[in-house]
């Protein structure tokens, strides 16, 4: 069997599918043009998220039994097409919970502590101290919107430095994720509005859907508190981005650090041009070592598994 490797994937990946027999055929900057043409000569394709597995991508892969995302979201697969040619999607949701927590507690604390700010600043040969008083994460309440693999990593540890955390999600795994969540020390709110209220803290843990996309919105941001701060790690379209920037200027919210964005690379002039109280990084949450190498295993594993059953 065949398998197209169209994003960058750790060599500790492509081997587990040479070990197992599979021909590689790595191409990490194929257009969709060129996927177009090639991929009904594949019985599998291994994407991040620069490939777009779009309908009209899909309809010519004749041959095509998987697809593997080395990582979390699908947003840039057609599940719909998939599931009508009988195509698998395997994802490895598993693989960057620690390292997208991390980060994600990290731009709390670059928004705390006036991190970025004070960076920038001491590089521009100025001493900005006394424009420096942040605020400690210890005794704050932590609002997680949603509560996957991600949102729980980061509740045991921010629970861990003395944080509040309370979490509203749908709980798709019905009582047993409630009880966990319990378990690991969180409270429950009933919508996601009565956990926006109270917050100080807010961080984003939702897949992309037309159920979650502006979920924080105009009426939603109003909601908030003065000193809250929003975190986005997730999704950019979970955001309303022209009501975010209006409540950052206006300083209705204290504060924003946003990883992910409705378009990238990220063009919103308005974010861009705006550094007073926002923080923005490249969609680079799970760009660790160690995220990389266990997403690019954990698809290699599951694919080949799936795959020799075929």
């Amino acid at each position: 069997m065949k398998i197209l490797i169209s994003d960058k994937l750790q060599d500790a990946g492509i081997k587990i599918f040479e070990d197992n027999g599979f021909e590689v055929v790595k191409k990490f900057t194929i257009t969709k043009e060129e996927l177009i043409k090639e991929i009904g000569e594949y019985d599998g394709i291994v994407i991040r998220s620069r490939t777009k597995l779009t309908s009209d991508v899909l309809e010519n892969a004749k041959l095509l039994k998987a697809i593997g995302r080395a990582g979390v979201g699908l947003d840039n697969v057609d599940r719909e097409k998939a599931a009508e040619m009988n195509i698998e999607v395997i994802n490895t949701p598993e693989a960057p919970a620690v390292s997208v927590a991390e980060f994600a507690l990290g731009l709390m604390l670059t928004l705390a502590r006036r991190i970025s700010f004070a960076d920038r600043t001491t590089h521009e040969a100025q001493w900005k101290k006394g424009e420096c008083l942040g605020y400690t994460l210890n005794g704050k309440k932590l609002g997680l919107v949603g509560f996957g693999n991600i949102a729980k990593h980061l509740a045991k540890i921010t629970i861990a430095m003395g944080m509040d955390v309370g979490v509203y999600s749908r709980f798709s795994k019905g009582q047993v994720a409630i009880d966990e969540a319990k378990e690991i020390g969180c409270s429950i709110y009933p919508s996601v509005e009565d956990l926006l209220k109270e917050a100080q803290i807010i961080s984003l843990h939702l897949p992309s859907s037309s159920q979650t996309q502006n979920i924080i919105n105009e009426e939603r941001i109003k909601l908030m508190r003065k000193d809250a701060i929003l975190i986005n790690t997730a999704r950019g379209n979970l955001i309303d981005d022209a009501a975010l920037i209006t409540a950052l200027k206006n300083k209705d919210i204290a504060g924003a650090a946003l990883d992910v964005y409705h378009e990238e690379p990220l063009k919103n002039e308005e974010f861009i041009s705006w550094d007073e109280n926002l923080v923005l990084t490249p969609h680079i949450a799970s760009q660790s070592i160690e995220n990389q190498t266990a997403a690019a295993t954990m698809v290699a594993e599951k694919m080949s598994n799936y795959l020799k059953n075929k």
